[in-house]
């Protein structure tokens, strides 16, 4: 393949874990602990001690983690290992600004993967080993027996993000390779993962690399960042990871990357996110057919797929629910950027005084270089419970990465929120869709023919209000049939509705598509969607 540059219920846990393991006020002290002498002369540890250590055990080849608990570990349900703490005044990291704060997460319930954790300072790795006297457990006994080398399941880092009198916490390690951070006045939702191999397969042989060891780097005095380095296993693949955090309004990460395959690895997914969507405006006509009891209009916490194309096209695919698992691919070449983003910032659109799905962020990931020819996956996975991430997105290059060959790759993944000036376009604010007699059709519609109501507002919509008759449809589909169009401006948003009726083949998915168009010009986003008739 070209290169650029020479466990899987993760949400059932980490749902509730930012409410759980929520940080109190007041963390401030320091823990107390010595620190070994550092020579001069000695090399600092960096990225590519990582590097060798990822390449080493590529060659060793992969074996299987053994979990080896003890008894009261092992038998910890959700509420007993939420209930474990750890210590206020425990600070490994030891910031000599105090803005950035480490707390580790103890193993239990499904957590059950040792991570190893080190601490790099004045430029020495070392160990943060295991101590039962860094956490509070809920019983005063329970921790007096456990092993020293017990391990952790994870952890995070703590920083002052919404204001300088608390401690807010700002991104989380925990489960396979799966991470969450935030920025300002967001509050968790979707996920990024460090990497994906074979999600869309329908035989669900999917694998879960995994971090397996972490070092994260002491921040220097008045420093605006903190670096942390990974070490990621699994049967196909070693890899050694570099994340440059940098909190802010939207905290960016800069990642680098690089993989040592161990055998052929097909349908790699680069910069993977992984999200929820149980309902939405544009799929309501399902809540009967899928049996939901709801007072809440929509549960999401992404609602579309935005990709920039090399030659400055932007793609919106609004995300569904479907009866069984959906792929839809998009062919890029030089990708400029993609993300799942929340763009309903509106309350009333939840109505969920506690989820607050509004203050959910979106991740958008713009590749440091040329990733090259490959195509943008999104998977959608049928689902009735809000809890049960069912969207995966990534980028797939064409061709398999090669044994014994290093293969690496960068990007910025910044978390934003709903990433409307990203472009200066016309943007897609809602799609709806019903039969379309029920909007007035004199004809009766067949049961493969939908119509799709899509609202455009933003970019020069406005201005184009006064001129409508500027205005075009382009819209084209495969393996379905645009019936007709229609374009009716809509002043209560500054913009456009467009409806489509749009005919499909039994069992067959059919993809469409349209933008709108003025004086020879492309002037909004182009609207993507995909559509099954079920013969069931």
């Amino acid at each position: 393949m070209q290169n650029p540059v020479t466990e899987p219920t993760r949400r059932t846990l980490m749902a509730a874990l930012f409410s759980v393991l929520a940080v109190p006020e007041g963390v401030t002290s320091a823990l107390a602990q010595a620190q070994r002498p550092v020579r001069n002369d000695m090399p600092r540890f960096g990225y590519e001690d990582v590097v060798m250590r990822a390449r080493a055990l590529s060659e060793a080849g992969f074996e299987q983690r053994q979990i080896h608990l003890p008894p009261e570990i092992e038998q910890l349900d959700w509420d007993g290992w939420r209930a474990i703490r750890f210590r206020n005044e425990a600070d490994p990291l030891q910031d000599p600004s105090g803005r950035f704060k480490l707390q580790v997460f103890h193993l239990g319930h499904l957590f059950k993967n040792e991570v190893r954790i080190n601490l790099v300072q004045n430029g020495a790795a070392r160990p943060f080993d295991y101590s039962p006297k860094n956490f509070e457990y809920a019983t005063t006994n329970f921790g007096k027996n456990l092993p020293t080398n017990l391990g952790y399941a994870g952890f995070r880092v703590l920083f002052p993000l919404n204001t300088m009198k608390q401690m807010d916490e700002l991104i989380s390690f925990v489960g396979a390779s799966y991470y969450r951070f935030l920025g300002r006045d967001q509050k968790y939702g979707l996920s990024a993962r460090g990497l994906a191999i074979g999600t869309g397969n329908l035989d669900n042989n999917e694998e879960f690399p995994f971090f397996k060891e972490f070092w994260i780097e002491q921040p220097t005095q008045g420093s605006e960042k903190v670096t942390i380095y990974a070490l990621l296993d699994s049967p196909s693949l070693a890899g050694a990871y570099q994340f440059d955090m940098f909190p802010q309004e939207e905290t960016a990460i800069n990642v680098t990357v690089s993989l040592f395959p161990r055998k052929p690895v097909y349908r790699l997914g680069m910069a993977p996110l992984t999200s929820m969507y149980l309902m939405g405006e544009n799929d309501r006509h399902m809540n009967d057919r899928n049996k939901y009891d709801e007072f809440r209009p929509e549960l999401h916490d992404s609602d579309g797929l935005l990709v920039h194309t090399e030659g400055g096209g932007w793609l919106w695919r609004p995300l569904k629910n479907p009866l069984i698992q959906e792929v839809q691919r998009f062919n890029v070449s030089g990708l400029k950027g993609f993300g799942l983003m929340q763009r309903d910032r509106n309350f009333d659109n939840y109505s969920d005084i506690e989820l607050a799905y509004e203050e959910r962020p979106s991740y958008w990931i713009e590749p440091t270089h040329d990733w090259g020819s490959g195509q943008v996956e999104l998977v959608e996975l049928a689902t009735k419970d809000e809890t049960a991430d069912n969207v995966i997105c990534a980028f797939v290059p064409d061709g398999p990465l090669e044994p014994g060959k290093r293969f690496t790759f960068g990007y910025k993944i910044r978390s934003m929120h709903d990433g409307l000036t990203l472009h200066k376009l016309g943007y897609v604010r809602d799609t709806y869709s019903a039969p379309p007699m029920a909007l007035g059709s004199n004809e009766q519609a067949a049961d493969n023919t939908r119509r799709y109501l899509i609202d455009f507002t933003g970019g020069d919509l406005a201005y184009y209000l006064k001129h409508p008759e500027l205005v075009q449809i382009a819209a084209s589909a495969q393996k379905a049939q645009v019936l007709r169009s229609f374009l009716v401006p809509s002043p209560k948003i500054n913009g456009f509705r467009v409806m489509v009726d749009v005919r499909f083949e039994r069992d067959q998915v059919g993809t469409f598509q349209c933008f709108l168009q003025a004086e020879g010009k492309q002037i909004t986003e182009n609207w993507q969607y995909a559509w099954r008739v079920y013969n069931f």
